[in-house]
């Protein structure tokens, strides 16, 4: 992986397409993995006193074939049609990029159809579960605190976890009830956040000042502590989610995205426009937006009801 070209592929990965640091590396573990089943390192490459060039000419000569090849590997190990799907999408990304560069002439990926996906409902919590979570965590500690606005935060402004955690404390704007976020690709979007939310935040950062005796608390300081007063982490945020999950009774498994999905959801059930909730969301296209415009029963009953001449 040190040959230049390879190395100005991921580069242009990282700035160019602007992927977020967890998609930068999901795709270079996927390359990773895609040159070690087309070219794997043989006494020839090892022998090879510029071994970069061998990897290229190797690479360079990579069929349809191959790659077919390698789709089948991939599905001998049961992996789901979408983590096919995006190793697939690396490697057309890849060939392209060569091709631009005028490393190959033909893309060997232009012929293969990416599998077909199932399209699947997110996952989300009804409107009275979302209020048994966020009420069910006691906030009488730091710690309960905090994770009632962690998940308050997160429920009211339709947040991925990784936005909510990175989070730092002038991001609020409390006058304005606006907050603002670091979303994927480092594109920043201003989005409303509920009073509710907005107090929760404001007696965990009173609680967390005489804690920490943090009055004066300058620009970039992260917004939710852990216990150690470091930023959380997003996957302590899921374990945490997971608790209270359990102790107020849901014993079905959610995940904190899971809350974005009730936030969009929720939002449409109550006749949100589509390209408003997309904007909140800070998705890049509206069919991405469009997934949660299932319908809950109770709608299709009631419009049953009103509509219907003969019902």
């Amino acid at each position: 992986m040190a040959d230049s070209n390879i190395k100005d592929f991921l580069d242009f990965l990282k700035s160019e397409k602007s992927f977020s640091e967890n998609t930068f590396r999901a795709y270079k573990s996927d390359l990773n993995e895609f040159i070690a089943f087309v070219c794997p390192v043989s006494d020839e490459i090892k022998e090879e006193e510029n071994d970069d060039l061998l990897l290229i000419r190797k690479v360079s000569s990579v069929t349809a074939l191959e790659i077919r090849s390698y789709l089948g590997h991939l599905s001998k190990k049961k992996l789901k049609k979408t983590s096919v799907s995006r190793k697939l999408s690396t490697i057309r990304s890849f060939f392209h990029f060569f091709v631009k560069k005028g490393i190959i002439e033909d893309d060997p990926t232009a012929y293969i159809s990416s599998p077909k996906t199932e399209k699947t409902i997110p996952k989300y919590l009804t409107v009275d579960d979302a209020f048994r979570v966020l009420d069910s965590i006691c906030d009488e500690t730091l710690k309960g605190l905090r994770n009632r606005a962690v998940f308050e935060t997160i429920y009211s402004s339709g947040l991925r976890v990784s936005e909510a955690a990175g989070l730092n404390s002038e991001n609020i704007d409390f006058d304005s009830r606006l907050i603002k976020v670091m979303g994927k690709g480092s594109v920043e979007r201003i989005i409303p956040v509920g009073q509710k939310a907005l107090d929760a935040i404001n007696k965990y950062r009173e609680a967390l000042c005489l804690a920490f005796d943090t009055e004066k608390r300058k620009d970039g300081t992260p917004l939710f502590l852990n216990l150690r007063g470091g930023r959380i982490t997003t996957r302590s945020i899921a374990r945490i989610l997971d608790q209270i999950m359990m102790e107020c009774g849901l014993l079905f498994k959610i995940s904190p995205h899971s809350l974005r999905h009730s936030f969009a959801t929720h939002l449409l059930d109550s006749g949100a426009d589509l390209r408003a909730v997309q904007e909140l969301l800070g998705h890049k296209s509206l069919s991405t937006t469009q997934k949660y415009t299932h319908v809950t029963l109770d709608r299709l009953m009631e419009a049953y009801d009103k509509a219907h001449p003969r019902k």
